[in-house]
């Protein structure tokens, strides 16, 4: 049960942060956090279970989702870099608008 109230809570911090803040850079780290809880509820749930009849590792899975996140986190940090290169901010109100 506090395994799921953990998981809960990194994923609510993150979803705060998304909601809340105006910065790039703010934002890919909320989702980060929020996909951080989610890989805990899932390891949990996956360790509480057990393994009896399950095909696939739950922790297998989970490693494969980590190294996806690493991999976005590192394109998203890319093109945060070259959107303020070119515009010189990185809030998202001074981004909205689209030019040709």
């Amino acid at each position: 049960m506090s395994l799921v109230l953990v998981a809960c809570s990194l994923f609510g911090i993150g979803l705060l942060g998304v909601l809340v803040r105006r910065d790039i850079i703010a934002l890919l780290a909320s989702v980060e956090v929020m996909l951080g809880g989610a890989l805990v509820l899932l390891v949990g749930l996956g360790a509480s279970v057990g393994h009896g009849g399950v095909p696939v590792s739950v922790e297998g899975v989970t490693l494969i989702a980590i190294v996806v996140a690493a991999a976005e986190a590192a394109v998203g940090l890319a093109l945060l870099v070259a959107v303020a290169r070119r515009r010189g901010t990185t809030r998202v109100d001074d981004l909205s608008e689209v030019k040709g």
